[in-house]
Formats: C-alpha cells, sequence, structure tokens
C-alpha cells in the first residue's frame, strides 16, 4: 500500500478584533493578524497550522509569511511524504520566516494526529523518547510510567498579562482579572523605569493574593532594571521571575541583572533557536527559558529547545505571541506533553472578542480547555 504524501499547502489570512489593546514596551495593537495554513495529504486529511504577524519580535509579516508558505515551503512539502520526515524539510527551506514555519510545522503535526485518530497533546506524548530534534538529538518527551493510565489532560492553566498602563489602570485590571479567577498576572513594564515600581506595587495591593510576574519586554538598561528591581526587594514584593529585562544581545547586562537583585530572570526575546539557548546558558544570564513557537519556528524545535533548557537545569515556560486559539491551542498541548508545571504563559486567546474558528480550545477563565477532537479539533474559519 502506497503511503500518504503531501498534495497541497493553502494559506488564509485572518483578522482577530481584540476586545482590550494589548500594550507592550514594544508595541500596541488592537487586533490579532494571522496567516492560518492547511496542509493537505493524499487521503484526504488536513491539518491546520498559523503564522502571526510579529513586526516588532521576529520581523514577520502576514505578507511575509503567505509568501514564504506559499513559495519554498510549499515546494519541499508538496510530494512529500505526509509524516513527521517533513520536519526538517520545512525548518530548511527558507532563512529565518519562524512564523511561516511555525505554521507549516504546526499544521504538519496535527496532520499527523489527526491521522492516527488521537488528540495533539496524545500525539506528542506518543512521541514517548523517539522523537529525533533538528540537531540529530533523540529527545524524551514523556515517560511511559507518566502517561501509563492513557491521556488524563483536560486543560492547562495560564497566566494573564496586564498590558503597559498608569498605575490606577493596572490596579483595576489586576483587580478585574482577580475576580475571573486568574491567580497568576504577568504585568508589562519597561516603557518607563522610573515609574515601573509604583506600577508593581499597584497590582499588588490590588490583587494580594496573586501570583506575580513581571516582563519588561527588553525595555530597560541593566542599571535600570537593577534599580527597579532593587527598590521592589526593599517593598517585599515577591516575583516569580522578571522577563527580559534588558536588549535581546546583551547577555552580559543580563547576567549583572541576575547577579545583583534577588529576582530569578527568565530568557524570552534573548531565545529564538538552539543556538541562542546555549548562549543564554554560558553566558550565564537567566534562570528560565520562554519557549515560543513563533519564536523558535514551531513544535519540532521547540521540543529541542525544552529538553536542552531541562538538561541544564535552567526552568520552562511554554509561550505565545499575539496568537489565534489555533496556535495557542499547539502551545497548550506542547506544554501538556511535556509535563511543565504550573501557569504557562498562553493568554493570547482570551484578549480575542470571539475565536475565529470551528472547534480548537477554549478559556475557562485561566483554564485552557482542550477538545475532545482528533489534532487540534480546528474544522474551519468561521465567517
Amino acid at each position: 500500500m502506497t503511503s500518504p504524501s503531501i498534495v497541497a499547502v493553502r494559506t488564509q489570512r485572518v483578522r482577530v478584533p481584540l476586545h482590550t489593546p494589548f500594550v507592550t514596551a514594544l508595541r500596541r495593537t488592537e487586533f490579532a493578524e494571522t496567516v492560518v495554513v492547511t496542509v493537505e495529504d493524499s487521503d484526504g486529511c488536513v491539518g491546520w497550522g498559523e503564522a502571526p504577524q510579529v513586526w516588532r519580535v521576529t520581523g514577520d509579516s502576514l505578507a511575509g509569511s503567505a509568501a514564504a508558505l506559499e513559495g519554498p515551503i510549499s515546494d519541499v512539502l508538496v510530494g512529500a511524504a505526509a509524516d513527521l520526515s517533513a520536519a526538517r524539510l520545512i525548518q530548511g527551506a527558507v532563512v529565518g520566516n519562524r512564523s511561516a514555519k511555525m505554521a507549516a510545522d504546526v499544521a504538519l503535526h496535527d496532520l499527523v494526529a489527526r491521522r492516527a485518530g488521537i488528540s495533539m497533546t496524545g500525539h506528542l506524548a506518543e512521541l514517548d523518547g523517539h522523537f529525533v530534534g533538528l540537531s540529530g538529538v533523540s529527545v524524551p518527551v514523556m515517560s511511559r510510567d507518566t502517561r501509563s493510565t492513557g491521556y488524563p489532560w483536560d486543560s492547562v492553566l495560564t497566566d494573564m498579562t496586564l498590558s503597559v498602563g498608569t498605575p490606577a489602570d493596572l490596579a483595576e485590571a489586576a483587580a478585574a482579572r482577580a475576580r475571573d479567577g486568574f491567580t497568576t498576572l504577568k504585568i508589562k513594564v519597561g516603557t518607563d523605569a522610573a515609574g515601573d515600581a509604583e506600577r508593581v506595587l499597584a497590582v499588588r495591593d490590588a490583587a494580594p493574593g496573586c501570583v506575580l510576574r513581571l516582563d519588561a519586554n527588553t525595555g530597560w538598561r541593566a542599571d535600570e532594571a537593577v534599580a527597579v528591581l532593587t527598590t521592589l526587594a526593599d517593598q517585599d514584593v515577591e516575583l516569580e521571575f522578571v522577563e527580559q529585562p534588558v536588549a535581546r544581545r546583551d547577555l552580559e547586562g543580563m547576567a549583572y541583572v541576575r547577579r545583583n537583585q534577588p529576582y530569578p530572570i527568565l530568557a524570552d526575546e534573548s531565545v529564538f533557536d538552539l543556538e541562542d539557548l546555549v548562549d543564554v546558558i554560558r553566558a550565564g544570564a537567566a534562570d528560565a527559558v520562554n519557549v515560543k513557537l513563533a519564536k523558535c519556528g514551531g513544535i519540532t524545535p521547540a521540543i529541542e529547545l525544552l529538553e536542552v533548557a531541562k538538561r541544564h537545569g535552567l526552568g520552562r515556560l511554554v509561550g505565545c505571541m499575539m496568537e489565534s486559539h489555533l496556535g495557542i491551542g499547539a502551545a497548550a498541548a506542547l506544554a501538556a506533553a511535556t509535563g511543565i508545571d504550573g501557569e504557562q504563559d498562553l493568554d493570547a486567546g482570551w484578549w480575542a472578542r470571539n475565536s475565529p474558528y470551528e472547534g480548537g480550545i477554549g478559556y475557562d477563565g485561566p483554564r485552557i480547555l482542550f477538545p475532545q477532537a482528533n489534532g487540534l479539533g480546528i474544522e474551519g474559519v468561521l465567517p
């Protein structure tokens, strides 16, 4: 019997209105814009993925992602076997264009999961130690002992981001999100170092039962970061971690911040790929890493990043850009299958007025609910 092959790669642009503007040190947006891709095999099975537009972090645009998917990525996929061997073809098809690679890679994993008749989480757990990463290293995903009773995962917890704003704005938002049931809040800082401590204190007072995380999105200098964080420590503020306090390439500065204040440092923009992660580890610049599919190029490279981080004793978090429910579903499945504890950083879909898809994940407060369906459970884009 002939094995199925990939016969088509199709794209569609989707624009998702947000119910509240999303503001960071790098950008402000009122929409999530993405390129949705489908990969179809010769048996008519279809996998879904998306390429979010992330101008200010990865440099990826809708036009660029669509061109990469319709051109070089489609060129290498069409005619290839409809299995995970095609993942290497995706990563080698074009330089950069990580959002486009994410879309194709997620769609490939979704296709394989659907062909197997299991959920995306189940598919990733089924890799069970024989997954071979892009570097050729065998990467364990989930041990058999852990999943001996089957696939119990029905949800993943996420934090909630508080956009950049005044202390009063942040306090109001923090109280509202606490009422919504969120127990971990990530405060966006980095636009004004002189006022950042006041913002954090306002959130602490407004949501005293919540775990707090900070994210400067590269917005501080090293000395500013140390000053702000020292002030917060003097005020007995408890922080789970401080994310990307300084510029992406300033690993020396990030290591300085790590040494000179008491809070753990989480690398985000500093880690796109395995080479970046190795540089961070060698520099002693971070205690943990935020792995995002749109930064690294999909599930396949993300699995390897998470495993290397684990082997070197770094904490791990699965995060997102401003993806829609499709990309969030893939990232949440990855977090579940790799057994990462705690609240992940996957609130992007919550900001959408509605999911633009038929099927897929849903939100119940801080809980991301997996569909009872094969793959990601996406069946179409709503009109």
